[in-house]
């Protein structure tokens, strides 16, 4: 996922590199075919540093709309009620896309058009059969039903309603929730310690030989009660029950100390959640603002391809009036730069079609929803300024989970180093046991100095003490329990600085993309003015072919960095607030 972001971030510039003439945008795509939805893993995202803790992967680039009034695949119309021009409404699917045609044609209906699955022909659907004729009158009576309405289409999402759906309906964030359930499960066991383990058996057994007596522990009454032959008399079978229980009065803070680190789980669960979710949001805003930089990108080259085709066509009526000011070679340079963007254009609908995917995989999308998002422009211009370091860093140490993460299990390894300390001591508690049986072949004896294996009926109440003496072993795992803190105490201290490194990092990017956006913004006025001036002077006669490609040069050059470097400034935002941990309230 990151190889295929970076290859939609930076491929912007090679247009402008190569001394085109053309307007290119990076990480958008059509209907691109062979596209692949974007994947997750761990890692630090793209404008992090390593920090030791993990997140998922960067996410993907965005497709784009064309800007035309004309739907194309990939795009689709807005939903019904939302004013204004019409969105794109994308697909999450990947379809098989048409590569542009060749250079004289550069319509966008051509870069955007896709054939259908059987080469352009209708396939007819199979035959339907007759339904019975009550389906048919159920089918009917539904159908003209007053409450029948056709289901609506959602709307387009916008970039704050996308973080809110990637945040709660991600797939990781739901496997996360999954973890903290658990951990809330942990802490109700050892909140639950103290409670007496009830161990009871009962039991059935046969045949017992018959045992008769006086009921005093006298000798036997019967022939059949006296051992030594096979005379067994009249059997019988026995029913038994017996159980134990010991309720934990005093554990020298053992218990405490068990449900005190339990208590820490829950904690951690929701901190890495958070962090989760603070991943997931990111993406989603990466994948959002390469959507809005592809859109934006595309209807760039739609302008710069219409001006070079105007061009094209002086230079033909020129060429026919065999005029001095253009030669065939200006016709081979027009040709070549409109070659070039159809060419960028290509790869623009692919990355586009990329983002899509990810937009749907991050929005946790159904098989067969589409999902749109709203158009909007890059540019922030004065609108929102970047904080300053020492505020970053200051809601860093105050918002980030990994901070309350690894605090609380400092303090369950602290409960745990506790617990051994104290699993030197024994356990107080009240016991409590019974035995009761009944033989139906036996006499019950009533003298209580007779012993009576078949009629038993004991029950009892006691103070009891438990513990061990394998001292070599506890102290083997006191030593594992402290080294154990003193690891995790050494790995706080390691992503503090990490944090603090990797908020000094994203600060300095968003700082610097402000710095140029400011400066691509001011230069792109003047590009722009360039342009209009030298294909002016080109159609009056009075210019030249060079002048005329310097100019369209320089200003696809300065126009792809402007969107480069505003698409870096929202980015660099949503980087900031991801690495500084702000709450989504914070971030409005």
């Amino acid at each position: 996922m990151r190889r295929h972001l970076d290859r939609g971030v930076t491929v912007a510039l090679v247009l402008a590199a190569g001394m085109s003439a053309a307007q290119f945008t990076p990480g958008s795509a059509g209907q691109g075919g062979g596209s692949t939805p974007g994947t997750t893993g761990t890692g630090t995202t793209s404008g992090t540093s390593g920090t030791g803790t993990t997140g998922g992967a960067s996410g993907t680039p965005t497709t784009s709309g064309t800007g035309t009034a004309t739907p194309t695949p990939g795009t689709g119309s807005a939903a019904p009620g939302v004013s204004g021009p019409q969105t794109p409404a994308p697909t999450t699917g990947a379809g098989g896309g048409t590569l542009p045609p060749g250079p004289p044609t550069i319509a966008p209906e051509s870069v955007d058009s896709a054939s259908t699955p059987s080469g352009g022909r209708t396939v007819s659907p199979a035959p339907m059969k007759e339904p019975a004729r009550e389906a048919q009158q159920v089918k009917q009576g539904v159908t003209n039903a007053p409450d029948a309405q056709a289901p609506r289409k959602a709307g387009p999402l916008t970039l704050a309603q996308l973080v809110e759906r990637a945040r709660t309906s991600d797939l990781r964030v739901e496997e996360a929730s999954a973890e903290l359930r658990k951990f809330e499960a942990l802490y109700k066991q050892a909140r639950w310690a103290w409670f007496p383990k009830f161990e009871i058996t009962v039991g059935m057994g046969g045949p017992i030989p018959e045992a008769r007596n006086d009921g005093l522990g006298g000798p036997p009454t019967t022939k059949a009660s006296l051992e030594g032959d096979l005379d067994f008399g009249k059997v019988g079978v026995t029913v038994f029950s017996n159980g134990n229980a010991v309720l934990p009065i005093y554990t020298f803070g053992k218990l405490s100390a068990l449900e005190k680190a339990g208590a820490q789980g829950p904690i951690l669960g929701a901190a890495l959640r958070e962090r989760v979710r603070d991943e997931v949001g990111f993406q989603a805003a990466q994948a959002y603002y390469s959507y809005q930089l592809a859109r934006a990108g595309l209807q760039q080259m739609e302008e710069v391809s219409k001006r070079l085709e105007d061009a094209a066509e002086k230079i033909a009526a020129l060429l026919k009036e065999e005029s001095p000011q253009v030669s065939q070679v200006d016709t081979y340079k027009v040709r070549f730069f409109r070659q070039v963007v159809e060419a960028r254009k290509a790869d623009v609908i692919q990355g586009r079609a990329l983002a899509m995917t990810a937009i749907g995989l991050l929005a946790n999308a159904p098989p067969g929803e589409e999902v749109a998002v709203v158009e909007e422009d890059l540019p922030l211009e004065d609108e929102v300024q970047p904080p300053s370091l020492a505020r970053a860093l200051e809601l860093a140490e105050q918002y980030r989970p990994e901070l309350t993460a690894v605090a609380a299990g400092i303090v369950a390894r602290e409960s745990e180093v506790l617990i051994r300390e104290r699993s030197y001591f024994p356990d107080f508690g009240l016991a409590g046991f019974y035995d009761l049986r009944f033989t139906t072949s036996a006499t019950r004896q009533r003298s209580p100095f007779a012993y009576d294996p078949y009629n038993d009926r004991t029950a009892g109440v006691g103070l009891v003490m438990r513990g061990t003496f394998d001292i070599p072993i506890k102290d083997a795992q006191l030593d594992q329990a402290r080294a154990e803190l003193d690891k995790l105490r050494a790995q706080e201290k390691q992503i503090h600085a990490a944090i603090r490194l990797e908020v000094t990092k994203v600060h300095g990017e968003l700082v610097a993309a402000w710095a140029k956006a400011k400066a691509f913004t001011d230069a792109e006025k003047s590009a722009r003015r360039w342009v209009t001036s030298a294909f002016a002077a080109f159609d009056l006669g009075t210019g030249e072919t060079r002048d005329l490609v310097d100019a369209f040069t320089a200003y696809a050059q300065v126009t792809g960095d402007r969107a480069k470097s505003w698409f870096d400034v929202r980015l660099g935002m949503a980087a900031l607030s991801r690495v500084t941990g702000t709450p989504p309230a914070l971030r409005e």
